[in-house]
């Protein structure tokens, strides 16, 4: 047989191999299928600034010392003064200048916002693994040492939202925007 009679010879094979009936698998990936009620619910555990859904639980300055040691100073180190992870403490009147030092104390807007992205997002190595309570107290202890809360501070649901941030003023307020 010739090379062009062999090249034709495999190619009605291969066009006759694609259009051959594929069966079809018993179930299909669910691609697209429709969600059950409550199953985004279950997944949004973000925080607004009014605190809307924050969760049960306490924790207090001094029980933050405790997890921030554990589980928070081999990245932020000691007392929030940063290496290798960022600083989280000062930085207070840099915002305007060359050199902005940019942490929890002097940029963020709101206390609600520490809490969701320590809960969500720490420790790096092992996210979504703290509990309500560490994750208030870590909170507490950060807003501390940034010198927001005092020693004594015990945050929940409804003191959380009510801690003014010293930067509050310093974003445009897109939640507020929305409900108008």
């Amino acid at each position: 047989m010739s090379m062009l009679k062999r090249a034709g010879l495999a190619a009605v094979l291969a066009l006759g191999a694609c259009a051959a009936p594929r069966e079809q698998p018993a179930e299909s990936p669910r691609l697209g299928a429709p969600l059950q009620p409550g199953a985004v619910a279950a997944w949004d555990i973000s925080i607004p600034p009014s605190g809307a859904g924050l969760p049960s639980g306490s924790g207090s300055v001094k029980q933050g010392a405790l997890v921030y040691e554990q589980k928070c100073a081999a990245c932020h180190g000691v007392g929030g003064t940063g290496k290798p992870a960022d600083v989280l403490v000062g930085g207070r009147g840099t915002l305007a200048s060359k050199a902005p030092v940019r942490t929890v104390g002097s940029y963020w807007p709101y206390a609600t916002t520490l809490f969701d992205y320590v809960r969500r997002a720490m420790p790096i190595t092992n996210p979504l693994s703290l509990t309500n309570d560490e994750v208030y107290a870590v909170t507490a202890y950060v807003l501390n040492l940034n010198g927001i809360v005092d020693a004594d501070a015990t945050l929940d649901a409804q003191a959380l939202p009510k801690v003014s941030m010293p930067n509050r003023d310093g974003f445009i307020d897109e939640w507020a925007r929305a409900k108008r």
